[in-house]
């Protein structure tokens, strides 16, 4: 009698074991299923349902939902591609509308400038040069800042000598910087390589050369330091210019913001902004370190290995 129990004992169990091996089994399998369908939707090659799932089952259930998600992801991508091109239609018909009236500005001005006009007369010529300049510079400014929120420009990081890319940048300031007699310098390995989009982190770091520049008195001095970390690759730009105060440094990179100190100077204060979307979009980042009258160092962060 004893035996006969431990029989059933150990025959229950055992189709208990099986019964929770099977249950397993298929919670796996049904797990493996959600997970391709969603790497098929996600991946854009859309969900394939099967014909012969049985509607009343779970799985039908989810395969049903899985395809109206597919849809509606399908429409939305098209929606979104549609309206990125009516928006890269749109920069560019204001890009276009925008440079031929402004360039006949210019070329007006330097006409009525071969003009004799009254001493008031030239002055307001002058102010109007700049406002043109102010102008333009706007326009282009928006115009790059536009293209690369939508998505329009994009940013191909390949590996190239970082060290052509920051001189070609600085060189961009070489004649103002010797008007207000600064030097310059640049520390880094001349065949140092790495992954990086030449033409724009160029953008990025002449808008950080560029913004020092101004801020920095005649006879004072901007450095470019190059350092290799563990993760990224340190960009530090030094100068001995006025300074930040620590409340507005998180301002600085936000689109037109400009200190009230220096409304006098030359910008629209897009710059910073530009170049924190450009280091973004590289797996980057920017930060700044300043004391008020002690200078700044802005530290542009590049990925070493991509993203």
């Amino acid at each position: 009698m004893t035996a006969l129990c431990l029989l059933l004992a150990a025959g229950v169990l055992l189709i208990s074991e099986w019964r929770v091996y099977r249950l397993k089994r298929e919670v796996w399998r049904f797990a493996a299923r959600i997970e391709q369908a969603l790497d098929d939707i996600l991946s854009g090659r859309g969900y394939c349902g099967e014909d012969e799932e049985v509607k009343d089952t779970l799985w039908g259930k989810c395969g049903e939902k899985f395809s109206q998600a597919d849809r509606v992801w399908k429409k939305k991508e098209e929606t979104a591609l549609a309206e990125k091109k009516q928006i890269k239609e749109l920069i560019s018909d204001v890009s276009h509308q925008t440079r031929t009236p402004i360039a006949n500005m210019k070329l007006y001005l330097e006409f009525l400038q071969e003009e004799e006009v009254s001493e008031k007369g030239g002055e307001f010529l002058r102010n109007l040069e700049r406002q043109t300049d102010k102008l333009d510079f706007l326009l282009q400014s928006m115009v790059k800042m536009s293209r690369l929120e939508a998505g329009i420009i994009q940013i191909k990081s390949e590996a190239g000598n970082l060290y052509e890319t920051l001189t070609e940048a600085v060189a961009q300031i070489v004649p103002a910087a010797e008007e207000k007699q600064i030097s310059l310098s640049v520390d880094c390995e001349e065949t140092y390589i790495i992954l990086h989009d030449k033409k724009w982190t160029q953008e990025a770091v002449f808008n950080v050369l560029d913004n020092a520049l101004k801020y920095t008195e005649p006879s004072g001095a901007i450095r470019v330091k190059v350092t290799r970390q563990e993760i990224f690759t340190k960009l530090s730009i030094l100068d001995t210019g006025k300074g930040i105060l620590p409340e507005r440094q998180a301002e600085i990179f936000t689109r037109f913001y400009r200190e009230p100190e220096i409304h006098d100077k030359k910008g629209v204060g897009i710059g910073l902004y530009l170049t924190r979307k450009i280091l973004n979009l590289q797996g980057g980042y920017i930060e700044v370190r300043s004391r008020p009258k002690e200078g700044s160092e802005f530290c542009l962060y590049l990925p070493n290995e991509p993203g």
